[in-house]
């Protein structure tokens, strides 16, 4: 069955409501790289629970409504779906520990044609118990296998290119061989990133990082860079996926800094010399 633009636009998700701990909040910090210099009081923050705080890209693992594009009545090719793009919008920190709900809609589904594809944007709100907005996540979808049903949505804005020519900040950080294991125990628990098997089958030499994973590296090397290791002071970040991560290679992240403020950056895989996340793009509060 192909895909049909009435089913997904208007798939009904149930709220996903999550209780988290304390613990929950160190591990995930733990999986994007914090943590690595045990004497750093900057990386401390987030994975030790004296005066404990949040990182805020762990909003992407709250409030997940799962593999959805896998239910047999949305008609989607999962086996060819890839995760595109990942965007969010801080509205207030995230607490250390509490319940949050994650209320997902569906906002475009966009036809790229039959020998193209189609993407599908999907948004997630986090709240508060009390009902207060924390976040807003955009998650692109590129569904390699189901473009040409011949009607949807216009394409959401695309996210700008860094400039061309050499950053004005680089930062380097290496993501730990273990990374997508430890990883994997906050989200995703998809063998890809654990099973050399399952990798082998995929076509990856190896089992690759996730990319909400790499992600995360990337907010590491913002914050590191622009906000003395203060991450409440990230407000949003963006970005386009290109390629996949191994666990034990090094992230560089290439940065500038634009007139009107907002932050551009490029990731890349620095042994292979290959980007891996593109269009990317933050704000920090000064």
């Amino acid at each position: 069955m192909p895909l049909d633009y009435a089913t997904v636009k208007n798939w009904r998700f149930d709220d996903v409501r999550q209780r988290y701990d304390q613990k929950d909040t160190m591990l995930y910090a733990l999986g994007i790289g914090l943590g690595q210099d045990p004497e750093d009081a900057g990386q401390l923050r987030y994975v030790f629970e004296k005066d404990l705080q949040s990182f805020p890209t762990m909003s992407v693992v709250l409030g997940y409504p799962g593999f959805w594009v896998r239910e047999p009545a949305a008609g989607i090719d999962w086996v060819k779906v890839v995760h595109g793009e990942q965007r969010l919008t801080v509205h207030a920190p995230l607490p250390t520990a509490g319940v949050v709900t994650g209320k997902i809609r569906n906002t475009h589904v966009v036809d790229k044609g039959a020998d193209k594809g189609a993407i599908i944007v999907t948004e997630r709100t986090l709240h508060d118990e009390d009902g207060a907005c924390l976040a807003t996540l955009q998650q692109s979808t590129f569904c390699r296998g189901d473009g040409g049903f011949g009607q949807g949505d216009a394409s959401p804005e695309a996210l700008p290119a860094a400039p061309n020519g050499e950053p004005q900040l680089r930062c380097e950080l290496r993501v730990p061989a273990s990374a997508a294991l430890l990883y994997r125990l906050s989200a995703d628990r998809n063998p890809l990133h654990a099973d050399p098997d399952v990798a082998h089958k995929a076509g990856y030499p190896r089992p690759i990082l996730h990319g909400l994973c790499s992600y995360g590296v990337a907010a590491h090397a913002i914050v590191k860079s622009f906000c003395g290791y203060d991450a409440s002071r990230l407000t949003s970040l963006n970005t386009r996926f290109s390629a996949p991560v191994y666990p034990g290679e090094t992230l560089q992240c290439d940065m500038w800094r634009m007139p009107d403020g907002q932050i551009r950056f490029i990731a890349r895989a620095k042994e292979r010399n290959i980007v891996v996340m593109s269009h990317g793009t933050a704000t920090v509060q000064s």
